[in-house]
């Protein structure tokens, strides 16, 4: 098959495009830069999101679309967020209607129902929140909405992933910017400490999207669902990170504050940022508090009935892999 990976130089999209290739389908990347370690058949499409145009051509022979890229993060402007995750997935999805695409997998985010406080082995029917703390989610959800909605239309058929913190060997955010942090000093435990949170490894993402995609038929399912994918058992957030940590020789986190102060803290760093147009992002937000103290992991049956998910890699065999990547030498 001819298939197509938006943000395909990223990590989640650059893993997708390998395995697929590695399948022996004609895969094509689109991205805004080139990708060098990307194998050299592997065709690459060098476009922004924000333009229908480019994201029209990419879609055309294609016979399926994975929706990987997005603007991530905890800070920016409204605008920004809009127009790549919003818009930028208007134009994927009426890019896959003008050329008879048949399949669109959308990477989401399980930030998209996050309401704040704690959310334990909560399914896919939790509706959204009536308010979000930060443009991310916001934007995702909606364009979540968009893939839903799209699916049926023409002949497409739809379905929307929601992998959380995607971590392993190669991950250019979550880890690097613990350890960055860590040796600065700079992590702070917020809450009690005892928060549980869904983390997945990349393996185990890419297994999931694969799943989707073959399991996207007519009739099946899994058409116009929405799916949350995890490595199954969640983590003790705090002690995850102290773990890693001490197997890199770092010193732990010993520092906290409670939920509440970091909040107040966030909304006012929001503020001053905003009202100077400072540069970067706040070391706070309300919303990265809340995704710091509380615990927020989903129940993944649905995921294992419709899509026949399982896990591939444990979160052992995981650390291992990552603290290999790492350098790191491993006991015994």
């Amino acid at each position: 098959m001819n298939v197509l990976v938006t943000g395909g130089g990223g990590f989640l999209g650059s893993h997708l495009a390998c395995r697929l290739h590695s399948m022996g389908h004609q895969v094509s990347v689109l991205g805004r830069r080139r990708y060098p370690d990307l194998p050299q058949n592997i065709i690459q499409v060098q476009a922004d999101l924000r333009d229908p145009k480019a994201v029209s051509q990419a879609c055309r022979q294609q016979d399926s679309v994975f929706h990987a890229a997005a603007l991530p993060g905890i800070w920016g402007t409204k605008k920004d967020f809009f127009q790549t995750n919003v818009d930028g997935t208007r134009h994927v999805i009426e890019g896959c209607l003008e050329h008879g695409v048949r399949k669109l997998v959308f990477t989401s985010s399980p930030s998209v129902i996050y309401n704040q406080t704690d959310m334990e082995n909560v399914d896919e029917s939790t509706p959204y929140p009536t308010d979000y703390m930060s443009d991310y989610p916001r934007t995702k959800a909606l364009a979540e909405q968009r893939v839903i909605a799209a699916n049926g239309r023409q002949g497409l058929l739809t379905v929307s992933l929601r992998p959380h913190l995607i971590w392993g060997p190669g991950d250019p955010h979550l880890v690097p910017r613990i350890i960055d942090r860590a040796k600065k000093g700079q992590l702070v435990r917020v809450g009690e400490g005892t928060n549980r949170v869904d983390i997945i490894y990349i393996d185990n993402a890419v297994e999931g999207h694969i799943l989707a995609w073959q399991a996207l038929e007519p009739g099946s399912p899994v058409a116009g669902k929405c799916y949350f994918l995890s490595d199954g058992e969640p983590v003790v957030l705090w002690d995850w990170i102290n773990r890693l940590l001490a197997s890199l020789g770092i010193k732990p986190v010993t520092k906290s504050i409670s939920y509440g102060m970091a909040r107040y803290l966030g909304g006012f760093l929001e503020g001053i940022y905003r009202a100077f147009r400072l540069a970067g992002e706040p070391r706070m937000t309300r919303f990265l508090a809340g995704q710091l103290a509380t615990s927020h992991y989903f129940d993944i049956s649905r995921a294992r009935k419709d899509l026949k998910y399982k896990v591939r890699v444990s979160p052992e065999e995981g650390m291992k892999r990552l603290l290999k990547s790492l350098q790191v030498p491993l006991e015994g």
